[in-house]
């Protein structure tokens, strides 16, 4: 095991703390757009523990690490857009102009 295999997992599981915390802190209005913002910081920080796991369980398989970042980017991305999107809704869902 290479220090990289080491760090790297902790680095990309520690970026999901302050995702953590901006969940529990954009969920505390209670309001059905609050939790959906809430929702997918939360399912961010999800995605990025899970990969920094499914990054350790790699070790030194090289394919199987660049298959679990692909993944991860793609997870992490696609709930980025949908977050923008709800955000773009106003309080009672109706799309903004």
């Amino acid at each position: 095991m290479t220090a990289v295999n080491v760090f790297a997992p902790l680095i990309i599981a520690a970026t999901g703390i302050p995702a953590l915390c901006f969940a529990v802190w954009s969920g505390r209005p209670g309001t059905a757009h609050a939790r959906g913002i809430g929702l997918r910081w939360a399912l961010i920080a999800l995605c990025l523990f899970v990969g920094g796991i499914g990054l350790h369980l790699a070790g030194d398989q090289q394919t199987i690490a660049y298959g679990v970042i692909v993944a991860l980017v793609i997870a992490v991305n696609a709930l980025g857009i949908s977050l923008v999107m709800h955000l773009r809704r106003g309080g009672d869902g109706a799309p903004r102009p």
